[in-house]
Protein backbone atom coordinates (compact mmCIF):
# COMPACT_ATOMS: atom_id res chain seq x y z
CA UNK A 1 0.00 0.00 0.00
CA UNK A 2 1.67 3.15 -1.16
CA UNK A 3 1.51 6.39 0.91
CA UNK A 4 -0.14 9.52 0.23
CA UNK A 5 0.30 12.46 1.70
CA UNK A 6 -3.00 14.29 2.11
CA UNK A 7 -2.52 17.72 1.46
CA UNK A 8 0.64 16.98 -1.14
CA UNK A 9 -1.96 15.34 -3.04
CA UNK A 10 -4.23 17.58 -2.52
CA UNK A 11 -2.08 20.81 -3.69
CA UNK A 12 -0.69 18.63 -6.31
CA UNK A 13 -4.00 18.21 -8.05
CA UNK A 14 -5.55 21.64 -7.42
CA UNK A 15 -2.06 22.90 -9.19
CA UNK A 16 -3.50 20.39 -11.93
CA UNK A 17 -7.04 21.12 -12.27
CA UNK A 18 -6.11 25.21 -12.76
CA UNK A 19 -3.98 24.10 -15.90
CA UNK A 20 -7.27 22.03 -17.44
CA UNK A 21 -9.53 24.19 -19.41
CA UNK A 22 -12.01 20.65 -20.14
CA UNK A 23 -12.31 20.45 -16.05
CA UNK A 24 -15.61 21.87 -14.87
CA UNK A 25 -16.71 21.85 -11.69
CA UNK A 26 -18.91 18.85 -11.51
CA UNK A 27 -15.74 16.94 -12.82
CA UNK A 28 -13.76 18.70 -9.39
CA UNK A 29 -16.45 17.68 -7.35
CA UNK A 30 -16.50 14.07 -8.75
CA UNK A 31 -12.82 13.87 -8.33
CA UNK A 32 -13.12 15.28 -4.47
CA UNK A 33 -15.64 12.45 -3.65
CA UNK A 34 -13.75 10.23 -5.33
CA UNK A 35 -10.69 10.96 -3.21
CA UNK A 36 -12.54 11.15 0.17
CA UNK A 37 -14.01 7.58 -0.76
CA UNK A 38 -9.78 6.75 -1.69
CA UNK A 39 -8.94 8.11 1.79
CA UNK A 40 -11.53 6.13 3.75
CA UNK A 41 -10.00 2.85 2.08
CA UNK A 42 -6.89 3.89 3.79
CA UNK A 43 -5.70 4.91 0.26
CA UNK A 44 -5.54 1.35 -1.40
CA UNK A 45 -4.30 1.45 -4.88
CA UNK A 46 -7.91 0.42 -6.34
CA UNK A 47 -11.11 0.32 -4.49
CA UNK A 48 -15.16 -0.43 -5.10
CA UNK A 49 -17.76 2.58 -5.21
CA UNK A 50 -21.50 2.86 -5.22
CA UNK A 51 -22.46 5.19 -7.43
CA UNK A 52 -25.35 6.42 -5.56
CA UNK A 53 -23.12 6.87 -2.75
CA UNK A 54 -20.39 9.15 -4.80
CA UNK A 55 -23.06 10.98 -7.01
CA UNK A 56 -24.20 12.24 -3.52
CA UNK A 57 -21.03 13.70 -1.96
CA UNK A 58 -20.35 14.75 -5.51
CA UNK A 59 -23.78 16.70 -5.14
CA UNK A 60 -24.40 15.33 -8.74
CA UNK A 61 -28.14 15.06 -9.42
CA UNK A 62 -28.05 13.13 -12.75
CA UNK A 63 -26.56 9.67 -13.87
CA UNK A 64 -25.75 10.80 -17.11
CA UNK A 65 -23.67 13.63 -15.89
CA UNK A 66 -22.34 11.53 -13.79
CA UNK A 67 -21.00 9.17 -15.85
CA UNK A 68 -20.38 11.37 -18.64
CA UNK A 69 -18.06 13.56 -15.80
CA UNK A 70 -16.53 9.76 -14.58
CA UNK A 71 -15.74 8.54 -17.70
CA UNK A 72 -14.15 12.12 -18.58
CA UNK A 73 -11.69 11.56 -15.44
CA UNK A 74 -10.83 8.42 -16.67
CA UNK A 75 -10.23 9.45 -20.60
CA UNK A 76 -7.89 12.15 -18.37
CA UNK A 77 -5.32 10.40 -16.82
CA UNK A 78 -6.91 11.74 -13.74
CA UNK A 79 -8.38 8.17 -12.15
CA UNK A 80 -8.81 5.28 -13.98
CA UNK A 81 -12.69 3.45 -13.99
CA UNK A 82 -13.64 0.22 -14.33
CA UNK A 83 -17.38 -0.22 -14.76
CA UNK A 84 -18.20 -3.57 -13.16
CA UNK A 85 -21.99 -2.93 -14.90
CA UNK A 86 -23.19 -5.51 -11.25
CA UNK A 87 -24.87 -2.98 -8.53
CA UNK A 88 -23.83 -5.24 -5.88
CA UNK A 89 -20.29 -4.93 -6.33
CA UNK A 90 -19.36 -1.38 -7.34
CA UNK A 91 -16.99 -0.25 -9.79
CA UNK A 92 -13.46 -0.74 -9.32
CA UNK A 93 -11.23 2.72 -8.70
CA UNK A 94 -7.96 3.15 -8.98
CA UNK A 95 -6.57 6.67 -8.08
CA UNK A 96 -3.24 8.48 -8.80
CA UNK A 97 -0.98 10.39 -6.62
CA UNK A 98 -0.80 13.59 -7.80
CA UNK A 99 1.41 14.53 -4.52
CA UNK A 100 4.80 12.56 -5.76
CA UNK A 101 6.93 11.78 -8.82
CA UNK A 102 5.46 8.18 -8.62
CA UNK A 103 1.88 9.36 -9.79
CA UNK A 104 1.23 11.94 -12.70
CA UNK A 105 3.93 14.69 -13.42
CA UNK A 106 2.57 17.73 -11.18
CA UNK A 107 4.15 21.14 -12.90
CA UNK A 108 5.33 23.38 -9.34
CA UNK A 109 6.08 25.84 -11.52
CA UNK A 110 2.54 28.19 -11.01
CA UNK A 111 2.52 28.27 -7.24
CA UNK A 112 3.38 30.26 -5.22
CA UNK A 113 4.16 28.56 -1.92
CA UNK A 114 7.35 30.08 -1.15
CA UNK A 115 8.83 33.31 0.41
CA UNK A 116 11.36 35.15 -0.37
CA UNK A 117 12.94 36.27 2.67
CA UNK A 118 11.83 32.85 4.84
CA UNK A 119 8.99 34.65 6.77
CA UNK A 120 5.47 32.89 7.11
CA UNK A 121 2.93 33.89 5.03
CA UNK A 122 -0.12 33.62 6.92
CA UNK A 123 -3.62 33.70 5.35
CA UNK A 124 -6.05 36.98 5.34
CA UNK A 125 -8.47 34.87 7.50
CA UNK A 126 -5.91 34.33 10.51
CA UNK A 127 -5.27 38.24 10.39
CA UNK A 128 -9.32 38.87 10.76
CA UNK A 129 -9.14 36.43 13.37
CA UNK A 130 -6.50 37.75 15.25
CA UNK A 131 -8.04 41.52 15.09
CA UNK A 132 -11.80 39.84 16.43
CA UNK A 133 -9.80 38.46 19.30
CA UNK A 134 -8.55 41.93 20.27
CA UNK A 135 -11.95 42.92 20.44
CA UNK A 136 -13.47 40.29 22.17
CA UNK A 137 -10.80 41.04 24.61
CA UNK A 138 -11.33 44.09 24.83
CA UNK A 139 -15.14 44.01 25.24
CA UNK A 140 -14.06 41.41 28.23
CA UNK A 141 -11.59 44.07 30.12
CA UNK A 142 -14.78 46.55 29.51
CA UNK A 143 -17.18 44.20 31.25
CA UNK A 144 -14.43 43.32 34.23
CA UNK A 145 -14.35 46.90 34.87
CA UNK A 146 -18.19 48.08 34.46
CA UNK A 147 -20.01 49.16 37.75
CA UNK A 148 -23.09 46.81 38.11
CA UNK A 149 -25.06 49.54 40.29
CA UNK A 150 -24.94 51.61 37.01
CA UNK A 151 -25.95 48.60 35.02
CA UNK A 152 -28.72 47.91 37.11
CA UNK A 153 -30.08 51.66 36.66
CA UNK A 154 -29.32 51.19 33.00
CA UNK A 155 -31.82 47.92 33.06
CA UNK A 156 -34.67 49.95 34.75
CA UNK A 157 -34.78 53.21 32.74
CA UNK A 158 -34.52 50.64 29.62
CA UNK A 159 -37.59 48.71 30.85
CA UNK A 160 -39.92 51.78 30.83
CA UNK A 161 -39.03 51.93 26.83
CA UNK A 162 -41.14 50.22 24.46
CA UNK A 163 -39.44 46.79 23.38
CA UNK A 164 -38.10 48.03 19.63
CA UNK A 165 -36.95 51.15 20.76
CA UNK A 166 -34.99 49.52 23.72
CA UNK A 167 -32.99 47.39 21.02
CA UNK A 168 -32.04 50.32 18.88
CA UNK A 169 -30.70 52.26 22.02
CA UNK A 170 -28.89 48.97 22.82
CA UNK A 171 -27.21 48.46 19.25
CA UNK A 172 -26.26 51.93 19.05
CA UNK A 173 -25.30 52.84 22.55
CA UNK A 174 -21.99 52.04 22.25
CA UNK A 175 -21.33 54.24 18.80
CA UNK A 176 -21.21 57.52 18.49
CA UNK A 177 -23.82 58.11 16.13
CA UNK A 178 -27.56 59.35 16.10
CA UNK A 179 -30.21 56.62 16.00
Amino acid sequence: MEEVNYIKHLNGVFAQFSKDSRLNPTHISLYVALFQFWNTNYFKPEFFINRDEVMQYAKIGSKSTYHRCIKELDHWNYIVYTPSHNPFKGSRIKMFDFGTTLGQVVDQSHTNIETSNGQAVVPINKHIQTIENQKNNNKQADFKNLDFEDLENEDKQMASVPFQDNLKTKKHKNYNEPL
